[in-house]
């Protein structure tokens, strides 16, 4: 990979379900990759049970890539304007996700600059209502 190293993730969420409005913000150290024309995040988070999650985004001019493992599995495409399917696999059970993007933004950082990653969609979980997410997702160098 062309350039890589550590950066300081942070991760904003707001998921509208049937007009109530939940917001989450965290942050994470992980690393960056980038090569030609993706870029790739990845980092580690702990849940509430303890259990570990290995998160790896890529982004691509087109596409967003949203890959998880460990205590859940998840592989989530991020296409604009276009319908995707995946399976949401949880120690509950196995979800049916179906993704519709609305809106996909990358710019990505230079020098030692912020990249950002703006993801609006909708999701239903095994048909049932669809919820309304954003996620904005920033990263910087770490400095040396």
């Amino acid at each position: 990979m062309q350039q890589n190293g550590p950066v300081m993730i942070r991760l904003e969420m707001t998921i509208e379900d049937q007009g109530e409005k939940e917001y989450s913000k965290t942050e994470h150290a992980g690393e960056y990759f980038e090569k030609r024309h993706f870029h790739v995040l990845k980092y580690e988070e702990e849940l509430d049970t303890g259990a570990r999650i290995h998160n790896q985004i890529t982004i691509q001019p087109k596409k967003v890539i949203i890959k998880r493992t460990g205590g859940i599995a998840m592989t989530q495409q991020f296409m604009k304007e276009k319908m995707t399917e995946g399976v949401y696999e949880h120690p509950h059970g196995n979800f049916h996700m179906e993704t519709f993007t609305n809106r996909l933004k990358h710019s990505q950082f230079k020098d030692s600059e912020q990249g950002e990653l703006h993801l609006m969609y909708t999701v239903k979980l095994n048909g049932m209502n669809e919820r309304k997410h954003e996620l904005k997702l920033t990263y910087q160098r770490e400095a040396n």
